[in-house]
């Protein structure tokens, strides 16, 4: 069908992970430093710095692609729980219960957890060099 793509099915990959990892590290962003832009009002603490921590560092490690298997399974769980603490309570279906995003990090992540870093990444550079 779009054999057109398969040669650039390593870059494409890669993409899919920067870009996750880098959308994912600005939510943790806003929670921890308020930036891009301010932090929700009346978050719990162990929502900010918890999973707000998690996000960033996770994201960043994703997107550099260092330690990748475990920070996306990592992040990949935390999406889960955000899921069923903050949406999955309130409606049956994610488009009703506003949940998307964090249904879309869970699997995201967690295909990238079971996929591992691939090119264009820090762990690919380190095994190489071994």
């Amino acid at each position: 069908m779009a054999q057109f793509l398969a040669p650039y099915t390593a870059q494409s990959y890669a993409a899919l992970r920067i870009v996750a990892g880098f959308l994912f590290l600005t939510h943790g962003s806003q929670k921890l430093f308020s930036f891009p832009v301010a932090a929700m009002e009346g978050i719990p603490a162990f929502v900010q710095y918890g999973a707000g921590g998690i996000e960033f560092i996770g994201g960043v490690l994703i997107m550099i692609g260092l330690f990748t298997r475990w920070s996306a399974f990592i992040c990949s769980g935390t999406m889960a729980a955000a899921y069923w603490m903050a949406h999955g309570l309130n409606a049956l279906f994610p488009m009703q219960n506003g949940g998307e995003l964090a249904v879309l990090y869970c699997f995201m992540f967690l295909f990238i957890a079971a996929n591992g870093s691939g090119t264009w990444s820090v762990d690919a550079m380190r095994s190489s060099s071994e």
